[in-house]
């Protein structure tokens, strides 16, 4: 086998993914594309979907899978962070209130980068904070553009609904009051990737006295311009 690695299963599963590489394919397609023998082929293919590095259209045909998408996205979170400082700044400064970036990670949200409120009565989250994925909005964020699958399980539990979601993708932005931590308001908006993925969440946070209970109409804007400038960033650098 070329470029052998010394790892044959390893080698295989590469065969297989870089053959989806080129567009859907059936079993036989891959077993044409790959050389390997047909059960072969079928096994490492179902081990790949369990992994969500395969996945199945709509006809049942193997098609690269979602994860796939999630590690490009974190390769990029260096440039992310690179850009984030001195955004969240503005952002903080222009809005008046804490600002942070969140990522996902599995079933919740870690707090990559922050500019905190300078003084009175803030919101405070440390960077390397992990907080739930079923309340805030940044949580709204980060689960409205998941794949159904993902979507409905992450909705078990939380705070907020599916039809909530859908005024979120819709709006382009999201809001909480009091929904992660009582007496707290935040407004986020969805970091993209060069491929359109929601890669992260920008917020701003805040007491309720301050944001009042529509702290989109106040915010939204801002948030949505911070976010373009780091969606663009990552768009740059790719």
């Amino acid at each position: 086998m070329d470029n052998s690695s010394g790892v044959g299963v390893l080698d295989k599963a590469a065969l297989v993914l870089s053959a989806l590489e080129s567009g859907p394919a059936t079993l036989a397609g891959l077993v044409a594309a790959t050389g390997l023998a047909r059960p072969t082929a079928h096994r490492l293919a179902v081990a790949l979907e369990h992994h969500r590095m395969v996945a199945r259209d709509m006809q049942g045909r193997f098609i690269l899978g979602p994860r796939l998408s999630e590690l490009a996205a974190a390769a990029g979170e260096d440039r992310l962070l690179a850009t984030a400082g001195p955004v969240l700044t503005h952002l903080r400064d222009v809005t008046g209130e804490s600002a942070q970036l969140y990522r996902r990670q599995g079933d919740m949200r870690i707090c990559v980068a922050a500019a905190e409120r300078l003084s009175g009565l803030r919101d405070t989250v440390p960077v390397g904070s992990t907080l739930t994925m079923k309340a805030g909005s940044s949580a709204q964020i980060l689960m409205a553009w998941e794949e159904p699958e993902r979507l409905h399980r992450g909705l078990q539990g939380a705070r907020f609904t599916a039809t909530a979601l859908s005024g979120v993708r819709r709006r382009g932005w999201a809001q909480s009051i009091g929904e992660r931590e009582p007496g707290v308001a935040s407004v986020s908006a969805p970091v993209r990737g060069p491929s359109n993925r929601v890669v992260a969440a920008v917020s701003v946070s805040g007491p309720i006295e301050r944001l009042t209970r529509h702290p989109g109409r106040m915010h939204a804007q801002a948030i949505i311009d911070a976010a373009q400038r780091l969606s663009e960033a990552l768009r740059r650098t790719s």
